[in-house]
């Protein structure tokens, strides 16, 4: 047994031991419903806020304003206003699209802390939420810096989607062979398993709640990134396409075949790229 699991012993039963929904550490209702509903109104601001972003874009009259300054006016460089623009467009998606799928883990996580403790939501449940954001303003920044490169090298269209269909079944195949890849079944099984992340990660205190947060983080982006790729495929501000992969991230991570559809869905995203490639779309 590892010391992690020493620790949580004292709350969790044993891995042989029978897990009954009574054993497993639950929140209290109270405690549940402010954090769901907090989460509720964490992932409605963020949609609020894209479809305000994507009206204003596509109204005749004030579109070109916005998507000048959001550097998608094609004969012209970026300057550090798109790129924070950009960036925050990415960060408010990623809220959008992994608050809801980090639920189940911060649940367990209020329940098991609050058994440890003896009270309900602290400092520490902020923490945990912290460190798993971090992860995903880190991402923003990557996927901000990408589809800088995709306007530099003259690849991206006004709907901001990759003007190449080579570049663009390149992209489908690499999210679809992922897909298939051990990395992602290894992640999307931690992702999968909350009460197993927390036997093997838990740390006490504020800042191992924001490690553990961090960590499981990590896991999920290394469950999602390559499908978060497919918007520069479709259209980064495509709202419905954005709603399409945030129930396909749902129904992975939460539903019960989620390894058969995330394996369905890479060969799905490969056999897209390879007509893609081969010029017949």
């Amino acid at each position: 047994m590892t010391p992690a699991e020493r620790t949580m012993a004292s709350t969790l039963p044993s891995r042989g031991e029978a897990r009954s929904p009574s054993l497993v550490p639950a929140p209290s209702r109270r405690d549940r419903a402010l954090i769901a509903s907090c989460i509720v109104l964490i992932t409605a601001l963020a949609w609020a806020y894209l479809v305000h972003l994507n009206r204003h874009m596509t109204s005749p009259i004030e579109g070109d304003t916005m998507m000048a300054g959001m550097g998608m006016v094609m004969n012209q460089p970026w300057g550090a206003g798109d790129l924070l623009l950009t960036f925050v467009m990415w960060a408010v998606m990623m809220v959008g699209m992994m608050a809801v799928p980090a639920l189940p883990v911060l649940l367990l996580f209020v329940g098991v802390h609050a058994q440890r403790v003896d009270r309900g939501v602290d400092p520490a449940v902020s923490s945990f939420g912290l460190g798993y954001l971090i992860v995903w303003l880190a991402f923003s920044a990557c996927a901000t810096a990408a589809q800088w490169a995709l306007h530099e090298g003259a690849l991206l269209s006004s709907s901001m989607a990759t003007s190449s269909t080579s570049v663009a079944g390149a992209i489908l195949i690499a999210a679809g062979g992922y897909q298939l890849t051990p990395l992602k079944t290894g992640c999307l099984a931690r992702c999968q398993s909350p009460l197993g992340f927390l036997m093997s990660n838990w740390r006490d205190g504020s800042s191992g709640a924001f490690l553990m947060g961090f960590r499981h983080g990590i896991f999920c982006l290394g469950c999602c990134w390559g499908l978060m790729a497919v918007l520069f495929v479709v259209g980064v501000m495509n709202l419905a396409w954005v709603g399409v992969l945030t129930l396909f991230i749902l129904a992975e991570k939460i539903g019960p075949t989620g390894a058969r559809v995330s394996r369905a869905g890479g060969a799905i995203l490969i056999a897209l790229g390879a007509v893609l490639v081969s010029g017949r779309a």
